[in-house]
C-alpha cells in the first residue's frame, strides 16, 4: 500500500499570487478548469496501491471541505485533509502527522508541493525509489539554467548510483543545475531521522530558555534532506518532461497551457472558432462568432458576447465579457465584467524559449526603480470594466468599477 502527502501551506502564504488568493485559495485556484492540486490527486490516484491522500495546511476546515467532499465522490479514494494550527514549516507540519501518515504501515508515501505543476510520473518515481535498497527519500529532479538555478533547491548527485551527496536550498552562487522539483517518495523510516532533528531542536530551544524558534518548527529541504545527502540515503530522479512552480498570476497561465496540452480535448457542443488548447465549462455561454484561444480557460457560468476575441487567459466563473471586448494575456475574475470594444491586455512572462531548461522567473511585483513590473493584467473579483477602455500591465483589487484606461499601475 502506498499514500500520498500533499502540502498547501495556509493564507498567510502565496502573497504573490494576490489579488487571485484573496478570494479563492491558491490550492483551489482552477488552471485548465480544475483546482490546482486536483492534477495532483488525480496523478495519486493513478497508482493502482494508492489507498489514501492527505492534505496538510492551515486553511481552515470549511474552507477545504467541499473540494474535499467532492473529490472523495470524483476519484473513489480516501481523502482527508488534516489542519495545523501553528506554522510549523514544511517538515513539522509533516512530523507533527506522522502517525496518520504511518496508519496502516504503507510501503511508501510520496510527498507532493502544492504549487508544484508538472505531468508528475509518480509511477517511474516509485519504481526508481525501490530499486534502492537503503533509500529514505527520492526526490524528483529537473534540469535549469545556472543562473536560475540559485533559486531552488540545488543537488550534486553520483552519476552512477543517482545518490545525492550534496544538497543546498536556495544557495547564493551556482552549486549545480539539477534542482528539486518538490515532489518526493519517502520510506516511513525518515520519521526516525525527522525525530533526531526534533531532538536536538527541542533540546536547543530549552537550553537557551525558550527562546529562539519553535522546536515543533522544521524545514523539509533544510533540516531533512541537507543532513540526509551524502549519507547513500538520498537520491535523485532526474526528468525532462515539463515542471514548473505555480508562484504568481503570470505562472498560472503558463501551467494552464502546458495541462491543456496534456488533457487536449476539444471542448463539447461549441460553436464558436477555437484555436487549441482551451477548456470551456458545460456551463458557459459563448457566443457564435467569438474566437477562443490558445491557451484559455473559461470558467462555470461565463457569459462571452459576440465578436469577443479571448487568447492566453484565464476567465473565472460568472465573469462576463462584452461584445467585441479584447482580452490577452490577463486573468479575468469571477463576477467580473468587461465592457463593450474594451481591450484587457498584459505582457507574457513565460520562459525564455531560447534558453534550454530555463523556468519561470517569478519577478517581484516592482523594479529596482520602484515601478511595476511588466506582467499578466489582473481583474480581482467584481471588476467592472466599462466600455471603450484600455487596461495595460495593471492589476485591478476586486470589487472596482473603474473610470477610465489603466497602464502600468495597481488600482487599490
Amino acid at each position: 500500500m502506498l499514500k500520498a502527502v500533499i502540502l498547501i501551506g495556509g493564507p498567510q502564504k502565496g502573497t504573490r499570487f494576490r489579488p487571485l488568493s484573496l478570494d479563492t485559495p491558491k490550492p483551489l485556484f482552477p488552471i485548465a478548469g480544475v483546482p490546482l492540486i486536483q492534477h495532483h490527486i488525480k496523478a495519486c490516484t493513478k497508482l493502482k496501491n494508492c489507498k489514501e491522500i492527505l492534505i496538510i495546511g492551515s486553511y481552515t476546515t470549511n474552507v477545504m471541505s467541499q473540494f474535499i467532499s467532492d473529490m472523495q465522490k470524483e476519484f473513489h479514494v480516501i481523502l482527508r485533509y488534516l489542519q495545523e494550527f501553528s506554522p510549523l514549516g514544511t517538515g513539522g507540519s509533516l512530523y507533527h502527522f506522522r502517525d496518520q501518515i504511518r496508519a496502516g504501515s504503507p510501503s511508501a508515501f510520496f510527498l507532493l508541493n502544492g504549487d508544484v505543476c508538472a505531468d508528475f510520473p509518480l509511477e517511474e518515481l516509485w519504481k526508481f525509489h525501490a530499486e534502492k535498497q537503503n533509500a529514505l527519500v527520492t526526490i524528483m529532479g529537473t534540469e535549469a539554467t545556472r543562473q536560475q538555478s540559485v533559486h531552488y533547491g540545488c543537488m550534486v548527485c553520483e552519476p552512477s548510483t543517482k545518490a545525492v551527496n550534496h544538497y543546498v536550498e536556495k544557495p547564493n552562487s551556482y552549486v549545480s543545475t539539477l534542482i528539486n522539483c518538490g515532489v518526493y517518495v519517502c520510506s516511513l523510516q525518515v520519521f526516525h531521522t525527522m525525530a533526531e532533528t526534533f531532538v536536538k531542536k527541542q533540546n536547543g530551544f530549552y537550553s537557551s530558555n525558550g527562546h529562539g524558534v519553535d522546536p515543533g518548527y522544521m524545514s523539509w529541504e533544510q533540516d531533512v534532506l541537507t543532513p540526509l545527502a551524502g549519507t547513500g540515503k538520498l537520491y535523485a530522479m532526474q526528468v525532462t518532461s515539463w515542471w514548473s512552480q505555480v508562484k504568481t498570476a503570470g505562472s498560472a497561465i503558463y501551467a494552464n497551457r502546458h495541462y491543456l496540452e496534456l488533457q487536449s480535448s476539444p471542448p463539447a457542443t461549441t460553436k464558436c472558432q477555437i484555436l487549441p488548447d482551451v477548456f470551456i465549462h458545460p456551463s458557459a455561454s459563448v457566443d457564435s462568432t467569438a474566437v477562443i484561444g490558445p491557451n484559455v480557460s473559461i470558467g462555470a457560468g461565463v457569459i462571452i458576447k459576440g465578436g469577443v476575441r479571448i487568447k492566453e487567459s484565464i476567465v473565472l466563473n460568472n465573469a462576463i465579457i462584452n461584445e467585441h471586448a479584447l482580452v490577452m494575456h490577463s486573468v479575468v475574475g469571477q463576477d467580473a465584467s468587461v465592457g463593450e470594444w474594451s481591450r484587457v491586455e498584459g505582457t507574457p512572462t513565460d520562459p525564455d524559449p531560447n534558453k534550454p531548461f530555463a523556468k519561470m522567473d517569478n519577478m517581484p511585483l516592482f523594479s529596482t526603480e520602484g515601478r511595476l513590473n511588466p506582467s499578466i493584467t489582473i481583474l480581482g473579483a467584481g471588476v467592472v470594466v466599462p466600455a471603450e477602455k484600455i487596461l495595460l500591465n495593471s492589476i485591478v483589487l476586486p470589487h472596482k468599477h473603474l473610470g477610465r484606461s489603466f497602464k502600468h499601475e495597481i488600482i487599490l
